[in-house]
């Protein structure tokens, strides 16, 4: 039978608070604002709590979470506290352990929320199955099928211990380990609000993406879970915002633009060629590193960011193959060629772009200096593919009356140039 016990303990009481400061009230001041800030610190490795003192304490990899720990080798009982804050008033924190594997899916969880009928703080078992996960039903409290011995939740944090942005919680258990295995896998998380007693899906930035750790209890020694997870997200996005998002776009406007300038003969051809070719390779090692990224964080769906990736990477490879069955000018087919080579064109680039801006978004980056950057080099393109694009109806105007004239009889021959100078400068 699973026990569940709720301690609330608020920092300040109507008997505790701040009388009118006074030169002699100073001390008071003090001791009451170091109190504070001891509490805001109190997420960090610390390994005591107002009932207890653990042996041993490390700092979580994420969301300034903490946890605290006394494993008893005798009878393989670890008492634990988990340190943690929640993110809105509505909201949630869970902290739980995986008996399998390090990630979401499996974890058995004590998930901490306002109840939404007394607004208390209630804390509640989950297991978290993959149906979960993918958002295909509720989440909804179970019995852990674990030796979960005792559980309690602690709220912290003065405005009378009621739930903030910012609150901090503690989250007690004691359970018994399967014997000779000291290797647990933590997971935990923090979400905006409760549907009734179902908490809702937690964001999805790195920080709440990242929230797994394995830790030997014995030696308390950490193992970090994929640990090149972070370098392959960095290496997917830079190499996906370079080819999708700025090299693919170059190669439209060169194709666009400079095959109109008659002194570059055909180096324009192989330009774009050239920077395509080097786009689509870097895309589709991108493409490659994010379908591994996808394999290592199983059930962890980014269900947009994947189609527009999906969309674009098949539309390049068709750009590409396009180019081996590339009909001769003469072909009575290559005016439907070269319709489908430009529309393919931009849907990719368009797409390539659009995914850009999601994965930003995806990797938590949405107002960070990488995403500012590529916008600048984004806007800078735009601004020299308007620059062209006038200078294109320029030439096409001028093209134009030059025609006109010469249907009229008014320029012939040499005095082509001349006359369109002229023409245009009066």
């Amino acid at each position: 039978m699973l026990k569940l016990t709720l301690s609330l303990k608020p920092i300040f009481t109507p008997t505790t608070l701040l009388p009118p400061l006074t030169t002699n009230m100073l001390p008071y001041f003090w001791f009451l604002l170091s109190f504070n800030l001891l509490s805001k610190v109190s997420a960090h490795c610390t390994t005591s709590t107002a009932t207890k003192t653990f042996e041993k304490c490390t700092t979580l990899p994420s969301q300034d979470a903490s946890i605290a720990w006394t494993f008893h080798p005798h009878n393989a009982t670890l008492d634990l506290v988990f340190f943690g804050s929640f993110i809105s008033p509505s909201g949630w924190v869970a902290w739980g352990i995986n008996p399998d594997s390090p990630g979401m899916t499996g974890t058995r969880a004590l998930i901490a929320f306002p109840d939404p009928n007394s607004g208390q703080v209630v804390l509640l078992p989950y297991i978290l199955d993959p149906n979960v996960k993918l958002q295909k039903s509720q989440l909804l409290s179970r019995p852990l099928d674990i030796h979960l011995l005792s559980s309690s939740a602690t709220l912290y944090g003065g405005r009378l211990a009621t739930i903030h942005r910012g609150a901090a919680i503690q989250i007690h258990a004691t359970f018994k380990l399967v014997a000779n295995k000291t290797k647990i896998h933590y997971v935990w998380n923090r979400g905006l609000y409760v549907q009734g007693y179902s908490p809702t899906i937690h964001p999805t930035t790195n920080s709440d993406l990242s929230s797994v750790t394995t830790i030997d209890v014995m030696s308390g020694t950490a193992e970090t879970t994929h640990s090149n997870i972070h370098t392959l997200k960095m290496v997917h996005g830079v190499l996906n915002a370079i080819s999708w998002g700025v090299l693919l776009p170059v190669g439209v406007v060169v194709a666009r633009y400079l095959r109109h300038f008659q002194s570059l003969g055909p180096a324009w051809f192989y330009f774009h060629a050239g920077v395509q070719l080097l786009a689509i390779l870097l895309g589709t090692t991108g493409f490659a590193i994010g379908i591994r990224l996808g394999q290592m964080s199983s059930g962890t769906v980014y269900g947009l960011h994947r189609k527009l990736g999906i969309s674009a990477f098949c539309l390049g490879s068709l750009q590409t193959l396009a180019l081996l069955f590339r009909p001769k000018t003469t072909n009575k087919y290559r005016k439907y060629w070269k319709s489908y080579h430009h529309f393919v064109g931009y849907a990719c680039v368009v797409l390539g772009v659009v995914n850009v801006f999601q994965g930003f978004e995806v990797m938590g980056e949405g107002r960070s200096y990488a995403k500012l950057s590529y916008c600048l080099s984004l806007s800078t393109l735009i601004g020299i593919c308007i620059a062209l694009e006038v200078n294109a109806w320029v030439i096409f105007c001028r093209k134009a009356e030059e025609d006109k004239l010469r249907r009229e009889g008014l320029i012939v021959g040499s005095e082509k140039a001349s006359t369109i100078s002229h023409n245009f400068i009066h």
